[in-house]
């Protein structure tokens, strides 16, 4: 579905290139993780996945057209909803009547469903909402576009406690086998049991791109505070009950996926855990 193959890429008052040959696949009808630190590119990889940048050399691919020609087709099938947005101060009713037609597939039912995860309706007004729920109106609307591609950065970010439930709930609620969503997050607690994909990102390459049922067939997560299997652990941190390792999952048994600690063991030592995922 999207191919980006030997990427490059460079800020103009930048002398160090963000991407250089950078190259990565995502398949259709699952929900990504882009996992990564801080100034490691996620953001703007966002950006040249949908055009909205170019690149100095290189492609990115979706459905086999190049998104940097923007070309209708194309654009009609991808929706970014960025960290930071504006959106103007008119009625929703009226937000959605000038670009709805941009995308053929939107469905005002639909919306309606994904408003009601929020507890929100259609008769809002975009000037009158706070941060947060400015973010679930625009959250909403994208999700209703039905593009076969929805990108999102930090989608948790301002949202409060009962937000962030709740956005598990509307994602779940707007998945098909025809939808992709990437979603770029440091908040990895709010989508560890959302994510189907995990892609993590460091220093111009990519850690690990890997299915969430295969990382849990190989590896073992565990809260412990026993120090009877520290011998065997790829990766141990502290933590509240003691500690919290990752095993090689050798009886094949099932575990929760811990992104935190996926995430902090790849920085550590990547080789070493990829021995075990590769097996």
């Amino acid at each position: 579905m999207l191919k980006i193959e030997n990427l490059s890429f460079v800020y103009k008052r930048s002398q160090k290139k963000l991407f250089d040959n950078f190259s990565l696949s995502v398949e259709k009808g699952k929900v990504y993780g882009l996992l990564g630190k801080n100034g490691v590119g996620k953001s703007t990889l966002l950006y040249l996945i949908t055009g909205l940048l170019m690149p100095k050399s290189g492609k990115v691919n979706f459905d086999n057209e190049d998104v940097s020609k923007r070309l209708p087709k194309t654009l009609q099938d991808i929706y970014i909803v960025p960290e930071e947005f504006d959106l103007p101060p008119i009625s929703f009713r009226k937000y959605i009547e000038c670009n709805k037609s941009f995308y053929p597939r939107f469905s005002e039912e639909n919306l309606e469903k994904y408003l009601h995860c929020f507890d929100l309706n259609m008769d809002v007004h975009l000037g009158a909402l706070s941060m947060g729920q400015k973010k679930k109106v625009y959250m909403s609307f994208a999700l209703a576009t039905n593009t076969s591609l929805l990108v999102m950065d930090e989608p948790t970010n301002g949202l409060d406690i009962p937000g962030k439930s709740q956005f598990r709930k509307f994602i779940a609620s707007g998945m098909s086998d025809e939808k992709t969503i990437i979603i770029s997050t440091h908040q990895v607690k709010d989508v560890d049991n959302l994510l189907e994909h995990v892609i993590v990102m460091d220093s111009n390459k990519v850690l690990l791109n890997e299915s969430v049922s295969e990382i849990c067939q190989k590896l073992l997560f565990v809260e412990t505070s026993s120090n009877d299997s520290a011998e065997e652990a790829l990766y141990i941190s502290p933590s509240i009950q003691g500690k919290s390792m990752i095993l090689p999952n050798k009886e094949n048994e099932e575990s929760a996926i811990n992104l935190e600690l996926l995430f902090n063991a790849l920085l550590t030592d990547t080789d070493k855990l990829k021995v075990y995922l590769q097996n």
